[in-house]
């Protein structure tokens, strides 16, 4: 597994579980987020209890000054980050009428122009170095008709698939990571009551097992991991059923 590794939006839900699970297994870490007492907090606990190296780099990446720091953290040559995990992220709910349009313009920037910046800047020294791991973290959500939400996981997906077949002969891999849904606190930002969703509780994944399952298959190099049997039969339907069928099942979720 990677030396080094840097993980946006890694102050909670699958950043920090990722943090947590690559430090367990000896790795140094590059910590990113806005939210400095929690990276902090996180930071702290793993060098106490694991004694791996732990930087925090607090950002917005948003903000294209704040968004440049990281980018420059990935060039830097005598500090080579061997793993980066683009985990940051956020969603809105589904009635796009009502939502603030600056509002899916951040979704977008955050879900989509982000990771494709960070992914070029760590992309050359990997390539240099003959080795290296891309996680984007995505969501079965970009297999099937969901919002704005399901379409920018949708090209994270399929960029992630293109550029993991350049890029895996010359030894960089690049896998979207595609949870189902997760208990995190990624609804509740979203203002979403997970007791309110109506969803059956073989629909809820746990976020270690994703986050180790999808360890196994990033290090295979594999395009894709998605996490569970039932989620990979949903997305092998997502694509024999009808579109607006699909549309209409998804759709109704709040």
């Amino acid at each position: 597994m990677a030396r080094t590794a840097l993980i946006t939006g890694a102050s909670s839900g699958l950043g920090a579980e990722y943090a947590r699970q690559l430090a367990a297994r000896g790795t140094d870490l590059v910590l990113v987020s806005p939210e400095e007492e929690a990276l902090a907090e996180l930071a702290a606990g793993l060098v106490d209890r694991l004694g791996v190296q732990v930087e925090v780099l607090v950002a917005d990446l948003l903000v294209q000054g704040q968004l440049d720091r990281v980018v420059h953290r990935l060039a830097e040559p005598d500090r080579p980050v061997d793993m980066l995990l683009n985990c940051a992220g956020f969603g809105l709910h589904l009635n796009f009428e009502r939502n603030e349009i600056d509002d899916e313009v951040r979704q977008l920037r955050l879900l989509v122009e982000v990771p494709m910046r960070l992914t070029h800047a760590a992309l050359a020294p990997m390539l240099s170095r003959g080795s290296g791991r891309i996680v984007n973290v995505a969501s079965v959500a970009g297999f099937v008709p969901f919002s704005t939400y399901g379409a920018c996981k949708s090209w994270l997906i399929s960029f992630s698939g293109w550029a993991n077949g350049r890029y895996a002969a010359r030894g960089v891999t690049v896998t979207a990571v595609c949870p189902g849904f997760t208990h995190t606190r990624f609804h509740e930002r979203m203002g979403l009551a997970v007791r309110d969703m109506g969803l059956p509780s073989w629909m809820w994944l746990d976020a270690r097992a994703v986050v180790a399952g999808s360890l196994r298959d990033i290090a295979r190099g594999r395009a894709r991991s998605v996490p569970t049997l039932r989620y990979k039969i949903a997305v092998v339907l997502s694509r024999v059923l009808p579109t607006g069928l699909v549309g209409s099942i998804t759709g109704g979720a709040r």
